[in-house]
């Protein structure tokens, strides 16, 4: 793991890159930040880069999934179980925390969200995307499901260049949002939030997705199947989130449906 700090007093903010070892963009842009950011005026910067052990060796993790493990397990005898208390316990306390991950799945890049609070509102509005998932219903180990104000990124395809420019100009609207860069204004829009609601399992053999990320899926169309697994949707309003053939062993990725629109925050 690897911390650098930029500037002082608050408010505090974080930029975690590298949580898993096969998504290098992250680390990338973190390391970018270290190389070029500045603070000229009061607040603190956490530029983090956390599963370097995993990042050495290009796989997703060494023992177990880092953002399956929060909030850590000190005594364990895994790596990443260990590793989460301490990326958690650098980070508690941050006024704001943003994640940067990638996957397989097709653009575009969008948010994800766990419990929404007024700092959590103010990233999601501030950053360059369209969508946002509220991930409250599924997994609880996430990042962004412990420590508070956390908002996770998926920047772009995996190993893309085009994921670490848009991390980079990403990671600048945040620290813009919450005023600690301020070259120039932060631009705040409406965000649309999709519930993320049921993985949708994957079984074995050739693989099909039909439909993209966000798009929805007709009534009685089939989103994804393999040998083992035909899902045909039956209900109106359904969209993917992380659609992906190949991008995970054990899903297709989740069904969400569009719940609200996010709205800047109201002194802006």
């Amino acid at each position: 793991m690897r911390l650098v700090e930029r500037g002082y007093g608050s408010p505090r903010v974080a930029i975690v890159g590298g949580i898993h070892g096969d998504e290098p963009a992250g680390k990338e842009v973190v390391e970018r930040l270290i190389h070029t950011l500045e603070i000229e005026d009061e607040g603190t910067v956490q530029l983090l880069i956390a599963n370097e052990r995993a990042l050495t060796i290009g796989e997703r993790y060494t023992e177990t999934d880092l953002n399956r493990a929060f909030p850590g397990d000190p005594d364990s005898d895994r790596y990443e179980d260990v590793l989460a208390t301490r990326v958690c316990s650098i980070l508690e306390g941050a006024d704001a925390v943003l994640a940067l991950h990638t996957s397989h799945s097709a653009p575009p890049p969008f948010a994800i969200y766990s419990t929404l609070t007024d700092s959590v509102q103010r990233t999601v509005t501030g950053l360059p995307v369209d969508y946002v998932v509220n991930s409250g219903e599924l997994r609880g180990t996430t990042l962004d499901s412990v420590v508070p104000h956390t908002v996770s990124v998926e920047l772009g395809r995996q190993w893309s260049e085009d994921a670490i420019a848009f991390g980079h100009d990403a990671s600048l609207a945040f620290l813009r949002a919450h005023g600690l860069v301020t070259d120039r204004a932060p631009r705040f829009t409406e965000t649309k939030v999709v519930r993320g609601y049921e993985e949708v399992p994957k079984g074995g053999g050739e693989p099909t997705v039909n439909y993209s990320n966000f798009e929805e899926i007709p009534v009685g169309s089939v989103f994804a199947s393999d040998d083992v697994y035909t899902h045909r949707v039956e209900e109106e309003g359904v969209v993917p989130i992380l659609a992906s053939e190949r991008g995970y062993e054990d899903i297709f990725g989740i069904y969400g449906r569009l719940e609200q629109t996010l709205f800047p925050p109201e002194e802006v």
